[in-house]
């Protein structure tokens, strides 16, 4: 087992040197040191197991030292130390994560046996930590399902970055699953115990996305009664995912460019700046590359985040991973809603696998579950799934011999060329990537008209 590291921070030289001394002699290896700075600073740069810290410091306290630690390492041991000795003071260090308390003039003894106790603690904490981080690893990325060549090559580009603490940008359509990749690297990174913070940037107001990025002093704008803090800010240390940044406003930009470049925010209002240790994921289901040359996005501020790009691929890209994906929703489903379920027939699994999926895994996981609620037994058939899910496969074509022979004959030739244009839009909207502007171009119709035609055959577009 490694020596175990105990820092002392006293300014005492006599005491400094008699705790030093004691704990030596017990085989640990020991720094000391006289001020609070010194030691915040110490504990930044080195790993200690345990702190001895005295409560009355020159220009920083032993209090506030505290508080500092257990911010950055709140598993840390810390073992007061004071020569005025108060019930007070006392209960106020174990509030603020103390693990014990001592009073001068000192029982050596007494303070042997605690220091070996809070280090058997952090021993136990750090298995039992391993034993966590081995669990989720083996539960490889988070739930999720894919096995497809497509979907491999994305696991390994996740991995590269689980130790490089670079900044990620996730690209993909909507429904994808870009935020699951997100919260992989930032759980099996060495940020996994610091937060994760997540800014939908297209769900904010432009207006108010600044404040939320960045906080606000109390008093900055009408309605601001009280101070508040920015995702930089209450992500720090963690993983702030900017989602959808493609949607930003070049004004807004141009400020995130700077946080990321001096590593500091300023909140609305505030006159002073805040350092922040933050690493970033971005993602977009645009393009960004197209939005720089539209000057619709700033190039400077896409080469900062394109530092390790990470693509996801649609699902009708992956289509082997579609009955991995339909067991693991059914399995989850199943026990959500209280109904006995085995699966899909080969038949309505023939209309998934077929199916274009324009809104991805998140559309396939609802038309899962809408499948298994109105489901009258255990395996769910092809009239189980919705209309516009039947209706793209090759199985869904119309026989003119086997139409009902009691449908009139103009309604008979509206149902198949309803047939034809659907398929001849899903077949554009795929060429072009679900971009509208430019499947309406290649169709040689206006884009007012194809979300029309889109909003009648169900072809949601959840890809802008």
């Amino acid at each position: 087992m490694a020596q175990e590291r105990i820092l002392v921070v006293e300014d005492d030289p006599s005491m400094s040197f008699f705790l030093s001394e004691a704990m030596q002699k017990e085989g640990y290896r020991v720094d000391a040191i006289a001020s609070g700075e010194e030691a915040l600073e110490k504990i930044g740069q080195d790993r200690f197991n345990l702190v001895i810290l005295d409560l009355k410091l020159p220009s920083m306290d032993g209090m506030e030292v505290l508080a500092n630690i257990k911010v950055t390492n709140p598993e840390m041991a810390v073992i007061m130390v004071t020569a005025h000795g108060s019930k007070d003071i006392a209960i106020e260090a174990i509030r603020k994560g103390a693990y014990d308390y001592f009073t001068k003039p000192l029982d050596i003894n007494e303070m042997r046996v605690v220091v070996k106790r809070a280090l058997e603690r952090e021993h136990l904490q750090n298995e039992l930590r391993q034993l966590r981080e081995t669990v989720e690893k083996r539960r490889g990325f988070f739930n999720i399902v894919g096995n497809s060549k497509e979907m491999r090559e994305v696991f390994d580009m996740a991995e590269t970055v689980f130790d490089n603490d670079i900044t990620v940008l996730i690209t993909g359509e909507s429904g994808a699953g870009k935020e699951l990749i997100a919260e992989a690297i930032h759980y099996n990174s060495p940020r996994r115990a610091k937060p994760f913070v997540k800014l939908n940037c297209v769900a904010i107001p432009e207006t108010l996305l600044e404040s939320e990025l960045f906080g606000y002093e109390k008093g900055a704008f009408t309605g601001a009664t009280r101070q508040k803090l920015g995702k930089f800010e209450l992500a720090n240390q963690g993983t702030l995912l900017l989602d959808e940044i493609g949607d930003m406003s070049l004004a807004t930009q141009a400020k995130l460019l700077r946080v990321l470049q001096e590593r500091e925010v300023e909140r609305v209002g505030g006159v002073k700046p805040i350092k922040v240790d933050v690493r970033i994921i971005a993602s977009s289901n645009q393009d960004l590359a197209q939005l720089v040359m539209e000057k619709r996005f700033r190039e400077d501020l896409y080469f900062r985040l394109n530092v390790l790009p990470i693509h996801i691929p649609p699902l009708r890209e992956r289509v082997e991973d579609i009955p991995l994906l339909v067991d693991h929703f059914v399995s989850l489903s199943k026990t959500r809603f209280h109904k006995d379920i085995e699966g899909f027939s080969e038949d309505a699994m023939d209309f998934l696998i077929t199916y274009s999926w324009p809104g991805n895994v998140r559309e396939l996981e609802n038309i899962v579950q809408r499948a298994i609620i109105l489901a009258k037994e255990p395996v769910i058939q092809e009239w189980d799934l919705p209309p516009e899910i039947r209706g793209q496969t090759k199985k869904s074509h119309f026989d003119v011999e086997k139409l009902e022979t009691d449908i009139p004959l103009n309604e008979k030739v509206e149902m198949i060329i309803a047939e034809v244009e659907k398929k001849l839009i899903i077949q554009a909207l795929d060429k072009v990537g679900w971009k509208r502007e430019e499947a309406a171009s290649l169709l040689g119709t206006s884009l007012k008209t194809l979300y029309n035609k889109m909003k009648k055959y169900g072809l949601f577009d959840q890809s802008s």
